[in-house]
């Protein structure tokens, strides 16, 4: 089986050179791998310390930022090598202070494997979340460098617990440790003979109570929001969720709208300003004179949305009409009520919030109707959400702490 997957993945590269003629993603993928190893040639000190962390994208970044900046901090002696696979990882975070080294990560071919590790010869490697590349995995078992998974979660329907995959399960083997971030996970594992996992929890709460920490203050949003009517920050929207949206919001003149696009092409912005009835504007284009009077405003640029959640009494989390829900914890850690789309079952955050009454999922614009009538109706039940959202982020906290003490101990 492992030929067959070696297989796949050449056929993948090639698919990869291929459409790289016509499709940009494809093509940065191609050209950000080609110059990998002549970055580890340029940047690798020979006599230097690496510990190597690969994220997939922006999100598994996120989730191991902290782990990085614990260690750049307490442990000066190390470097930080730090991989993407995906350009969006790559392209935002390409400039980030707080690595090394940073490249794309070759596909996982024997070959490629063996060069990349040749050139990087990192003394750790620290694998985030869903990453499970058998090659590159196989090949650091084989040269003893310690390699970690962490704020992993498992299920059930995973290709590993399934009949037809239990070759891939192998590739969990080549672990040193696990750390998990639920009892569910850690006993899947056991029931597999998977057993050098530890339960440590989530990292992404400690990133979030750093973003909180650090958040931007915007005067034109402390003007918005003032006032008595209460504000819903809608962020990482896409059409399903702002129809359902802004149909309520026209009808409701008690409350105020923040909605940020996850997508803010100039058409999209247009077809949002031509739902809305009532007086709007683009963030871009805020003044304290222009915001004065406006009862919704467009976020038009990225990079704000975690602190603007500040703002809000409440907040709407998008992509629960499609693939799924965007990052909930952005905003639940400012112990606000949170509200997201149906198709959220892959997030535990999202299951926890429901099973503490702090979340809410919704299935229609009904649905949604009942819920924003309630919490604008009844501010002592919304004042009571706000502290146990509260309590369940300050409850996760600390992950970074046992993961680095259990990491530096083993």
């Amino acid at each position: 089986m492992r030929l067959i997957y070696t297989l796949v993945l050449h056929l993948y590269a090639l698919a990869t050179e291929i459409s790289s003629l016509f499709n940009r993603k494809a093509r940065m993928t191609r050209l950000g791998q080609w110059r990998t190893n002549q970055i580890l040639r340029a940047k690798i000190e020979p006599d230097g310390q690496y510990i190597w962390f690969h994220a997939a994208s922006l999100g598994e970044f996120e989730q191991g930022r902290p782990l990085m900046e614990a260690i750049r901090t307490r442990c000066p002696q190390y470097k930080i090598l730090l991989t993407f696979f995906s350009p969006s990882g790559y392209e935002v975070r390409k400039n980030y202070e707080g690595a090394d080294v940073i490249c794309y990560l070759p596909f996982d071919t024997p070959f490629r494997v063996r060069k990349f590790l040749n050139l990087a010869h990192p003394c750790m490697a620290i694998f985030i979340k869903y990453e499970f590349w058998m090659n590159y995995l196989r090949e650091l078992h084989r040269r003893n460098i310690p390699t970690y998974l962490i704020s992993a979660i498992f299920r059930r329907d995973q290709l590993f617990f399934r009949s037809y995959g239990r070759w891939y399960l192998n590739a969990l083997t080549y672990f040193t440790h696990l750390f998990v971030q639920d009892e569910a996970s850690a006993q899947l594992l056991s029931e597999h003979s998977i057993t050098d996992v530890s339960i440590c929890g989530d990292t992404r709460f400690d990133r979030v109570r750093d973003v909180r920490q650090q958040a931007r203050h915007f005067s034109v949003l402390d003007t918005f929001a003032s006032g008595d009517q209460p504000v819903l920050v809608a962020g990482s929207t896409w059409a399903p969720d702002e129809d359902l949206i802004i149909s309520y919001f026209n009808t409701h003149p008690g409350m105020k709208l923040i909605i940020a696009p996850h997508e803010i092409p100039r058409d999209h912005l247009l077809d949002i300003e031509a739902k809305l009835q009532r007086p709007s504007l683009r963030f871009s284009e805020t003044t304290e004179q222009t915001v004065a009077g406006k009862d919704c405003l467009i976020i038009d640029s990225f990079g704000l949305l975690s602190s603007i959640y500040r703002y809000g009494q409440m907040a709407y989390i998008g992509g629960g009409f499609g693939r799924g829900i965007h990052n909930t914890l952005e905003a639940a850690v400012y112990g606000i009520p949170v509200i997201f789309g149906p198709n959220y079952r892959k997030f535990k955050e999202a299951r926890d919030l429901i099973a503490i009454k702090g979340g809410f999922s919704i299935c229609s614009e009904q649905d949604f109707a009942k819920l924003m009538d309630d919490l604008l109706a009844n501010p002592d039940r919304r004042q009571q959400i706000c502290s146990v959202v509260a309590d369940y982020i300050q409850r996760n906290i600390g992950v970074t702490d046992k993961l680095f003490e259990a990491i530096f101990q083993i």
